[in-house]
């Protein structure tokens, strides 16, 4: 894989939302590890704020359904929390990373008793298989036992 890729995120349908560029840390069969900056307007989500520049340590994996991005802030400001996008496993090109959203999230930051999940209606009204929901649902538990058990990546 190059130093520099591009981050596809898609829609459950394959189709692009957004995209970014990010700068490869770490790599093997099943996994990446990307460096990204936050490269949209500030975005107040009501239990964290995202602004521009913030550091993404973003892990992406061919063999799980889901990513997870450690935040954090500019100018030393620390970890800020943990956003975990669940999805369909990646797929990992030489220049690109392509991510397949399916809306339910979950946040967890440093010192917060229990994980925030988030999206649970949107993630309801998507139209996938019901073979791929049961897939999104397993990787929010096991999502969830991560925090719990403090080993979400940094």
């Amino acid at each position: 894989m190059l130093p520099n890729v591009t981050v596809y995120k898609l829609d459950e349908r394959g189709e692009e939302v957004w995209q970014y560029p990010a700068r490869l840390m770490s790599q093997t069969a099943d996994f990446v590890q990307l460096e990204a900056s936050f490269n949209r307007e500030d975005m107040d989500l009501g239990f964290a704020t995202f602004r521009r520049g913030d550091r993404f340590v973003e892990y992406f994996y061919t063999d799980r359904w889901y990513n997870i991005f450690a935040v954090y802030g500019q100018a030393g400001e620390g970890l800020k929390g943990w956003y975990c996008n669940v999805c369909r496993p990646a797929v990992i090109k030489d220049d690109a990373v392509y991510c397949e959203d399916l809306a339910l999230d979950l946040w967890y930051a440093p010192g917060q008793s229990q994980p925030l999940v988030l999206d649970e209606e949107e993630f309801a009204a998507l139209d996938i298989p019901p073979a791929d929901r049961q897939q999104a649902r397993q990787a929010l538990k096991q999502l969830i036992h991560l925090a719990h058990q403090n080993k979400l990546p940094r």
